[in-house]
């Protein structure tokens, strides 16, 4: 149970992160007429610090902090996936993040439907990525909910009942009205509270328990001894499995919508680049946070059945200092916040732009845009409430493995169209027709397990059912493309100033090769 001081503590962190939404307004104010690309994507102004604080803020998500240490206390070294596949994504987003931010900032685009709509030149297209896109958001929105409230729980500093369900009413409503009334500049400035708080806190406990285990080898070997050993261990059966997750994450990560928007918001490519070269320290971060989950299993907590996500926050709260423990706490808690205001900021903005205006009232006024996409983004916000409340937890999981997979069946739209329009729109269609119903068949059959069999046999490969349905996507997709190309079907006119072929060209004053 929480005692005052850390309740004092909790809240004081909170009470910030409420001031700073208050002052988002002022972050690199445009003196421009109200429209989707200011509140949406703050005018494209974020520098380097700011993107940095955002992205690393978007990406890492509190569900991320709870999930990995949960699963190492549970798995031990399966859960480490997350490394490796966060790693994956800074030279992915160094490359494809910065190159797409060039393209959208050139051409007004606001969303990667908006560029599919461009490159290809098909409004059926666009509309799937982006209804595959809020299709995908959605659960992860509501996954966030469900990490402030699992740790508050652990912690005791969420009541039980009404009353608990009350205070996470409250912490989402003041993120609601902060995110309706500045848009994007809301979450970017939380964000630098964010980066503090985690940063600090996950040092201090870290510290403690090296202090009282004696170093990394005891956390390690008491772990050990209670998961029996080779459990920290990845065999041989598990490696592809392991391989296949963390390489098809980190392709699935970067067509998140709000993965996008927090870098759409970057004020040039170079500005991403030099961003993507400083999120590995927020891997850092997540390495830590795993590494919590294995002195958990050495330190004796014993999570309750089914919530092994408490395993930290039990352990945070038996070591630390009750001041202490109610900023780790607020940390995760503000961590929630930042990811999902870009969530709902980024489903709305692609609902609006790729929904209501291609198909709803085409000649909305900018203004009229601005209001559409502040009411859906309250509504996604109510939405995942309701979803929290009214459903179970595993539920919320189950879509979000789903999402997962759903989301990387646009890869082939969104980037592989980076670097050549050969693809034809209708066999990109048929692919990611096939990519979604393979990939959710997989994931259902095996009881909404992510790791599924390809095989038969004494030992069947295991891999992610994500990379294996896009595959198969990108299979239909090259097949489709040359069968149409044969039978002579025409295909939308290229808006954008990309190559329809990837190409090496040379640079002059240097002569170094640039794609």
């Amino acid at each position: 149970m929480a005692d005052g001081a850390m309740t004092a503590t909790f809240l004081a962190v909170i009470g910030g992160a409420s001031l700073l939404a208050v002052t988002a307004r002022r972050l690199r104010p445009v003196d421009r007429l109200p429209s989707l690309e200011g509140w949406a994507l703050a005018d494209r102004g974020l520098g380097p610090g700011w993107t940095w604080l955002l992205l690393g803020g978007t990406i890492f998500t509190a569900y991320t902090f709870t999930a990995v240490p949960g699963l190492a206390y549970g798995n031990g070294a399966p859960a480490f996936f997350a490394v490796p596949y966060t790693v994956i994504v800074c030279p992915l987003a160094f490359v494809l993040l910065s190159r797409l931010g060039s393209v959208a900032r050139r051409h007004g685009y606001i969303t990667a439907a908006d560029f599919v709509r461009g490159r290809y030149g098909s409004s059926p297209l666009a509309l799937v990525v982006a209804l595959t896109g809020i299709l995908a958001t959605m659960p992860y929105l509501a996954l966030q909910l469900l990490g402030i409230r699992a740790v508050l729980t652990a912690g005791g500093v969420y009541p039980r009942g009404a009353a608990g369900d009350l205070v996470l009413v409250a912490l989402f409503a003041g993120l609601a009205v902060a995110t309706y009334r500045h848009g994007l500049r809301a979450p970017a400035v939380i964000s630098a509270l964010k980066a503090v708080a985690v940063f600090v806190s996950l040092t201090a406990v870290t510290w403690l328990v090296l202090e009282r285990f004696g170093g990394p080898g005891p956390v390690f070997d008491g772990a050990a001894e209670r998961l029996g050993g080779p459990a920290l261990l990845l065999s041989p059966e598990q490696q592809p499995a392991y391989a296949t997750l963390a390489l098809g994450s980190a392709l699935a990560l970067l067509m998140y919508p709000h993965v996008l928007t927090a870098g759409f918001a970057a004020d040039g490519p170079r500005t991403l680049r030099r961003v993507s070269v400083a999120l590995p320290a927020w891997t850092g971060l997540l390495a830590l946070f795993g590494f919590l989950g294995v002195a958990a299993l050495a330190a004796g907590v014993r999570a309750p059945r089914g919530g092994a996500e408490a395993a930290v926050p039990m352990l945070v709260d038996r070591l630390m200092p009750a001041p202490l423990a109610g900023l780790v706490f607020a940390a995760i808690a503000v961590g929630a916040l930042v990811p999902a205001a870009v969530m709902s900021i980024a489903a709305a903005t692609s609902f609006v732009r790729n929904v209501y205006v291609e198909y709803v009232h085409p000649t909305a006024t900018p203004k009229r845009q601005v209001r559409i996409a502040k009411a859906v983004s309250l509504t996604a916000k109510v939405g995942a409430v309701a979803f929290v409340f009214g459903l179970r937890d595993q539920d919320a999981v189950n879509l979000q493995l789903l999402g997962g997979v759903w989301i990387l069946q646009i890869f082939p739209a969104v980037a592989v169209g980076l670097f050549t329009g050969r693809l034809h729109p209708r066999a990109l269609l048929a692919g990611w027709a096939v990519g979604m119903a393979s990939g959710t068949y997989l994931v259902v059959r095996e009881g909404f397990s992510s790791i599924v069999p390809l095989g038969t046999g004494a030992g069947p490969l295991e891999i992610y059912a994500g990379l294996a349905a896009l595959l198969l996507n990108l299979t239909v997709a090259v097949g489709g493309t040359a069968a149409l190309e044969r039978l002579g079907v025409p295909r939308g006119a290229d808006a954008t100033d990309l190559p329809s072929r990837l190409t090496v060209r040379r640079r002059p004053e240097t002569g170094a090769n640039n794609p």
